[in-house]
This record gives structure tokens, C-alpha cells and sequence, in this order.
């Protein structure tokens, strides 16, 4: 089985083509994708660019070029929920647009022809990432250096759209909105609906860079080169140990 993984931006997944046993690059789509192998597992690696469309694209020829049979997503998010602080890790339970709105033809966040605002993650793949990710966190104790304090693990709704949010205004609009959102970013939910159309199993894992307000982007750049691409490389790569290896 080929699994896919997909981040946004390049330093959320330098740190796994390091790691990559015989790769093979192929240009596709505009898009350079890693073959290989990682602990044992059949994979390949892409950069599904920044927005939506882009992150469609991506996972599209994902399925269709290289064969993928299930994708994990990972980078960083904004937090929105009250309780959620930089630094800690949401693994998407379910994911919506949040700026779908063609009302009054629909209800808004409503994605027409599916009849839902939400698409979930799958529950038996997103099982093993949670593992997986207390796993590594459990490892890591005291050994990352960040000021952070030591994160925590949440689960639950993720919201995307194609606009970076960075002002404390649009945060709350977010949250009146969607009260049950933990985190804002700008793909996951376009990848759930391309992953539910090709009925292949899909996870997001985001650890949060900032609060998404207006220090955001004073927080991101150094915080996704510093603890997300280390925590994409310890996650995926714990995850993957833990599965059992494919029968020779």
C-alpha cells in the first residue's frame, strides 16, 4: 500500500526527504513528487502548495498518478478554540470550509451536491496517528527545545479556507461561527473532500504555530522551521513503525 504525504510548505516535510530510502523524483502536474520508502512502507512525498485549489490538485494526482491508497496531511494551523495554545498538536477528526457559502441556494458551509459542510477523517487510520503521536511526544520529553510549554494532544474539527487569518477580529468571527473548530489552515478540508470522492482514508495532523490573530505572522516563520518539521519528521516516522510491514 502507497501512502501519500502531503504538507503545504516545504519546511514541514524536509526533514522526512532526508530520511527516504531510494528515492525517485517525478515531475508531475507542475509538481515534484518523492518516491521511496520510509521505515519499511511504500510512500510518496508532495508539496500541495498553499490554498485549496492547489491542495485538490495535489491529492488528486496523488490517487490517480502514483496510486495512493491512503493520505496523511501534515503542517501547521492557527488556533481558534479558547483551550487550544501554540505549540500543541490537532489531529482533524472531521473538516469543513469555512468560507463555502453559497447561500440562499444552500445552506452556508454546505458543499453543494454533497449535501454536508463536513467531511470526516477516517477513524481507523486516525486511531494509529493518535497513537502514534503520543507516542513520539512521550519519547521527546525534555529532549525538544522550544519555549513552549509541553504540548497537548487534541482531536476534533478543523476549518480551512483560502485566506491566512491573522487578526483577532476574524478569530472570533470564526469562533461565533464555528464554536466546535479547534484550528484554521488553509487545505485539509479540500484533501477530505477529494479523499471521500476516491473512498481512501485520510488523517491531518497541525501542530499550532500561532493564535491565529495579529501576531500570526510574527509567530509562523520561525515556528515551522524550528518544531513543526521536527515534530512532521518524529510523527510520520513513529506512525509508520508502528504499523506492520507489508509481506514481502
Amino acid at each position: 500500500m502507497t501512502t501519500a504525504i502531503l504538507s503545504a510548505l516545504p519546511d514541514e516535510q524536509t526533514g522526512l526527504h532526508a530520511l527516504l530510502d531510494q528515492p525517485q523524483s517525478v515531475q508531475h502536474a507542475g509538481r515534484r513528487f518523492l518516491q521511496g520508502h520510509l521505515h519499511g512502507h511504500a510512500v510518496v512525498l508532495a508539496l500541495s502548495g498553499i490554498g485549496k485549489v492547489a491542495a485538490a490538485t495535489t491529492a488528486t494526482a496523488l490517487v490517480e498518478r502514483f496510486g495512493a491508497r491512503r493520505i496523511v496531511f501534515t503542517g501547521v494551523a492557527g488556533a481558534i478554540a479558547s483551550h487550544v495554545r501554540v505549540g500543541d498538536v490537532v489531529l482533524g477528526s472531521a473538516f469543513m470550509q469555512h468560507d463555502m457559502d453559497v447561500s440562499p441556494l444552500f445552506p452556508r458551509h454546505v458543499v453543494p451536491s454533497y449535501g454536508r459542510s463536513q467531511f470526516d477523517a477516517d477513524e481507523a487510520l486516525n486511531a494509529s496517528v493518535f497513537i502514534a503521536i503520543n507516542d513520539y511526544l512521550q519519547a521527546s520529553k525534555g529532549k525538544i527545545v522550544h519555549h513552549f510549554r509541553s504540548p497537548t494532544v487534541h482531536a476534533g474539527l478543523i476549518a480551512s479556507g483560502d485566506q491566512f487569518v491573522s487578526s483577532a477580529a476574524a478569530v472570533q468571527k470564526l469562533r461565533a461561527e464555528l464554536p466546535k473548530a479547534l484550528c484554521v489552515e488553509m487545505e485539509s478540508a479540500a484533501v477530505a473532500q477529494v479523499c471521500h470522492d476516491y473512498a481512501i482514508p485520510f488523517a491531518a495532523i497541525r501542530t499550532l504555530s500561532d493564535r491565529a490573530d495579529d501576531a500570526a505572522h510574527v509567530d509562523f516563520a520561525e515556528f515551522i522551521q524550528t518544531v513543526a518539521g521536527p515534530y512532521a519528521v518524529g510523527i510520520i516516522g513513529q506512525w509508520l513503525k508502528n504499523l506492520p510491514l507489508p509481506a514481502a
